[in-house]
């Protein structure tokens, strides 16, 4: 790094018009994050001195979704341009620090990347550039005939000739504070877009004999501004795409398919683990060795233990599962669900709040909710537990080794003692003692010779 101490300033005031939507443009999301708080994360990886952010457009919105976030709010008034924004930002900084300016709608912006920036400037200047093949709307770098930066020109003010140059400013760059000052004070606003552009600075860098270095990033997508969203789509897949590439190169995580995979937060995986398409994972989530994911599965604030499988369509929330468990097909776990080592929860089960003991089966069709379930229970299809009076939660507690037959209803608060059995169809009102058997007392009336009614 330079040994000038180093501020970021990072552009977040733009009104994103062509997002076509209520919310700031820099707060809409990459792999769930805002692409805001994307850039805040690089920017504050650099160790800077301080941050500041310039905002204006919902500025208080783009506020309160940072309100802990350790920057410098710059309110910029009027959208004026570039050069403009670093203005406002520039009252707030020495003179001996460098200024590393970075974009709010160009999230993928890399940490290494900034640093070798920043080196490169040294007590001078650089700039952030790229390749591309199809540069239209982008400014283009300008090159003396010895390949030293000369300038950068917008697109609407260029020549036709300096159209065809494929180098294109990323709007990334560092300078330094003091010269920056009077550069700043220079500018006008004589250009097709009637704006105090930044990038005019580099030509008057060159100018004072301050040197200009540039740097090339080779990577388009690290760079890509997002201005609707389209743009916003593809810079989703582009990131998934380097988080896919990552787990499966560096921790070993099979993917059936790395396109269909999203990471909307963190993943931490043991070995051998196989995800299939479609499955979406939020938040903090776990796996330990040999899990397995199913298709078109959602993970959110989860850890799954070792050589547990999760079957197809299932949505798993703030839940903790043991090992060697099966869950699902369409099994729906809400949060405060516990599973132990080798439980069951088939098709079509749903849980919230519920422990569910060691080898206990809750396999299809079912509700348990604000229960606990001990060890080796058995809970047969369309059982539910009667949790909620109107009013208030209550708890049901089911002992070791009991079994509960198909479409019971546990209407709590009830405990059902170890070893008992619940027969088909009843509804428990009362606790039931350990190894008893409780059934409803009503027996199926028959009708010999009953008709079926017909259509006329």
């Amino acid at each position: 790094m330079a040994s000038s101490p180093l501020s970021v300033v990072v552009l977040a005031a733009g009104e994103g018009k062509r997002m076509r939507s209520d919310r700031p443009k820099v707060l809409h999301p990459i792999a769930g994050q805002p692409m805001l708080g994307r850039v805040l994360d690089t920017a504050q990886a650099l160790l800077p001195t301080n941050i500041h952010v310039v905002h204006g457009h919902a500025g208080d919105t783009v506020k309160a979704a940072f309100a802990d976030a350790p920057v410098n709010w710059v309110h910029q008034a009027e959208q004026l341009g570039t050069g403009h924004a670093v203005m406002q930002a520039l009252a707030h900084i020495p003179d001996d620090h460098q200024v590393l300016v970075l974009c709010a709608d160009v999230p993928l912006i890399s940490a290494p990347t900034c640093r070798a920036l920043v080196e490169a400037a040294g007590a001078g200047a650089s700039v952030l550039s790229v390749s591309l093949a199809e540069p239209q709307g982008y400014g283009r770098v300008l090159r003396e005939r010895d390949g030293t930066v000369a300038g950068i020109v917008e697109e609407k003010d260029a020549t036709d000739a300096q159209r065809q140059i494929t180098e294109v400013n990323t709007g990334v760059m560092c300078l330094p504070a003091g010269p920056l000052r009077q550069w700043l004070s220079e500018l006008d606003t004589t250009n097709a877009q009637g704006e105090y552009y930044l990038t005019d600075c580099i030509a008057q860098a060159r100018r004072a004999s301050v040197g200009v270095q540039s740097l090339v990033c080779t990577d388009p997508w690290e760079v890509q501004g997002v201005n609707d969203r389209l743009q916003l789509a593809e810079v989703e897949r582009a990131c998934q795409r380097r988080q896919a590439e990552t787990l499966m190169r560096e921790h070993g995580l099979g993917l059936a398919d790395p396109a269909r995979f999203d990471l909307r937060g963190t993943l931490r995986v043991g070995r051998d683990c196989f995800i299939e398409p479609n499955v979406i994972i939020e938040g903090t989530v776990t796996l330990g060795d040999r899990v397995t994911i199913g298709p078109s599965t959602r993970l959110l604030d989860t850890h799954i233990s070792s050589d547990t499988v999760v079957l197809g369509h299932c949505e798993i929330l703030d839940t903790h599962i043991g090992a060697s468990c099966q869950i699902g097909p369409f099994a729906r776990l809400r949060p405060g669900t516990v599973l132990a080592d080798k439980a069951k929860v088939g098709n079509f089960v749903e849980t919230k709040q519920a422990h569910i003991g060691p080898g206990s089966k809750v396999n299809h069709l079912s509700y348990i909710g604000d229960a606990e379930l001990g060890t080796d229970v058995n809970v047969g299809a369309g059982t539910i537990t009667c949790n909620y009076d109107g009013h208030a939660k209550h708890l049901t507690k089911i002992g070791h080794g009991v079994f509960i037959g198909s479409n019971t209803a546990l209407v709590a608060p009830v405990v059902v003692g170890d070893g008992a059995t619940i027969g088909a169809g009843t509804t428990v009102r009362e606790d039931v003692p350990g190894d008893t058997l409780a059934v409803t007392d009503g027996r199926a009336r028959q009708i010999p010779g009953w008709q079926r009614p017909h259509e006329e």
